[in-house]
């Protein structure tokens, strides 16, 4: 009988036949060279067991354990551990067994310990049929091997097995999800269970660190929408990290994960982070979204960032999105589209402050307090006659200094900086280089104001040029 070799091919390895942690590539690891030096002094029954003292236990350690119900006889082996995310995201609900009848529900209540296998406090016949599974989180099934977003470290990870935190109240046995393990340790133990004494694997197991992400970190994936809602999935997590750094990890997402966080997020952080994606991902993630979704993220982007994307959607489907919009931020967004891409105008945004040149500091304030646009729009407030017509800019600093009834107009900057609807977008970012600007004013031909470009609109369009 030929020797079996680990999958785990290149490490290197001490005397006793362990890999070294960091060590260079070396030899292969022979299993059966690990099996006689361990198995020897080493406990190596095939059952799952945990010393008492043990608090937590893998997810691939418990798969395959075996179940005995009330009286002692063995009713079958574990299946599934699964969870009922609508009452708790991270306790252990039940086990599903599989056994001679086919699949049965074990809920954790009726188990009484978990320690060299599974013992239940109920016969198996008062199990529910495994079809009553549907709408609990199958750890195997749904978790081993998916890509997870780690919050924390901000980016997508795939899951090599489960971590299980194990305690016990009131002589019952309570299973929490602790972690998850994203290394080479979980996958060298489900690679390796079955195929390699115990002891001898949890020797080799040993050697290798640990990378585990923290169950509060973790934000799942599920494309199913009906799932979705019945396992009550959300990216609550997700939602409180920067536009930017969401950006990064759509990105890393296959086209069918991008659509199921866009469904699920709120409409304003979904926004803020469609403005961060590139180009051609913004597309595929619009084109991915029925009329009505798509049409509410839209609504919430920029006026001029919501433009640039829908020019570059066929017409048909801009005008399905158009026509799903708010009739105000519609007719916005028509405006804009009207214009040349590669433009001032086209890269303008019409969302910006903008007071009578009579105006005082108090009025100004007044104003601010109103304004509903975003952070970038708010360092520069714009002056304009009656006939709106570009009369002046003062800076937010300038008004922080400002006195109540102090009129705006002496608290202008000069010199007025401003530049033409049809001014080509790179004369626009070289006005930003060389005047060091955080806004631009655009002006039509009769010099009234109609627009204004932030620094992060030069940004995305060098962003858009690399």
């Amino acid at each position: 009988m030929n020797s079996v070799v680990s999958p785990v091919q290149h490490a290197n390895v001490n005397a006793a036949g362990l890999p070294v942690p960091g060590g260079p590539l070396g030899p292969r690891i022979n299993i059966r060279e690990i099996s006689t030096k361990y198995a020897a002094n080493l406990d190596s029954r095939p059952s799952v067991e945990y010393a008492h003292g043990m608090s937590n236990l893998a997810l691939t350690e418990l798969l395959g354990s075996p179940v005995f119900d009330m009286a002692g006889k063995p009713a079958g082996k574990v299946r599934e551990v699964a969870l009922a995310p609508h009452e708790d995201r991270a306790k252990v609900a039940s086990f599903i067994v599989h056994g001679k009848g086919g699949d049965r529900l074990l809920p954790l209540t009726s188990v009484n310990f978990v320690n060299g296998g599974i013992r239940a406090s109920t016969s198996s016949a008062q199990w529910a049929p495994g079809k009553e599974a549907e709408g609990l989180f199958l750890l195997s099934r749904d978790l081993l091997d998916q890509q997870v977003i780690d919050v924390h470290g901000r980016k997508v990870v795939r899951v090599n097995d489960v971590e299980i935190y194990r305690e016990t109240i009131e002589n019952h046995p309570i299973l929490k999800i602790g972690s998850v393990d994203v290394g080479v340790r979980g996958a060298v133990r489900r690679l390796l269970k079955g195929v390699v004494p115990n002891a001898a694997l949890r020797a080799l197991l040993r050697q290798i660190p640990e990378r585990p992400i923290p169950w509060e970190f973790v934000d799942l994936i599920e494309t199913d929408p009906s799932r979705r809602v019945k396992l009550k999935i959300s990216h609550d997590r997700l939602a409180k990290l920067h536009p930017a750094d969401i950006a990064d990890i759509v990105e890393d997402l296959a086209p069918a994960e991008r659509q199921a966080v866009f469904q699920t997020l709120d409409e304003e952080v979904a926004a803020g982070a469609l403005e961060e994606v590139q180009p051609k991902v913004q597309k595929a993630i619009l084109e991915s979204l029925g009329s009505e979704r798509a049409a509410e993220i839209v609504e919430e982007m920029e006026p001029d960032a919501a433009a640039d994307l829908l020019a570059d959607l066929t017409e048909e489907r801009s005008s399905q999105i158009l026509q799903e919009m708010e009739p105000e931020e519609r007719q916005e967004v028509s405006d804009l589209l009207e214009f040349k891409e590669n433009t001032a105008a086209g890269r303008m945004n019409t969302t910006y402050l903008a007071l009578d040149v009579a105006s005082t500091v108090n009025d100004a304030i007044e104003k601010l307090r109103n304004f509903e646009g975003g952070v970038e729009n708010i360092n520069t407030i714009y002056l304009v006659d009656s006939g709106g017509t570009l009369a002046g800019a003062v800076p937010l600093v300038n008004l922080v200094l400002g006195k109540g009834e102090e009129p705006m107009f002496s608290l202008t900057q000069e010199p007025l900086i401003s530049c033409a609807a049809d001014t080509n977008e790179w004369e626009v970012a070289e006005l930003f280089d060389k005047y060091n600007l955080l806004t631009l004013p655009v002006v039509d031909k009769n010099n009234k104001l109609t627009g204004v470009i932030t620094s992060d609109d030069v940004i995305s369009l060098l962003r858009s040029k690399w």
